[in-house]
């Protein structure tokens, strides 16, 4: 069965990012295809390389990352959302004059009609989040 994923949460203000990572991990275990994970809103910051969370904690950035190179999965940010929040790619920083960018390694930023297409390519769309 083809899946894909909408995070809707930061990674480390509720549980929502890590469920979705635990999901995706399931499903790819189980044989299912993970066509796209989505990120909007505050579910943006899972794409930051920035986040830096002690080292005795869980690293969700560089999990999901790890997860897409290792099964060449389709992490989206919108873009929308990820520039109001300060995640941006070097296209982006550029663009706006930023001094850098700070998109972690798998992860990139299109438009929500990445989402549209995940939502009619897949067989169930599961979101986390609020």
């Amino acid at each position: 069965m083809k899946f894909s994923l909408l995070i809707l949460s930061a990674p480390y203000s509720s549980q929502a990012a890590h469920s979705a990572l635990q999901f995706a991990e399931e499903l790819l275990k189980q044989g299912h295809t993970l066509y796209r994970v989505f990120f909007y809103h505050d579910g943006v910051h899972c794409g930051s390389k920035l986040n830096t969370p002690p080292q005795d904690q869980f690293d969700i950035t560089q999990r999901w990352s790890e997860l897409a190179s290792l099964h060449q999965l389709d992490l989206v940010l919108c873009i929308s959302s990820a520039l109001k929040r300060g995640v941006i790619d070097a296209k982006e920083a550029e663009r706006y004059e930023k001094h850098a960018s700070n998109i972690a390694d798998g992860f990139v930023l299109s438009g929500l009609g990445q989402w549209v297409d995940a939502t009619i390519e897949s067989d169930r769309c599961v979101s986390f989040g609020a």
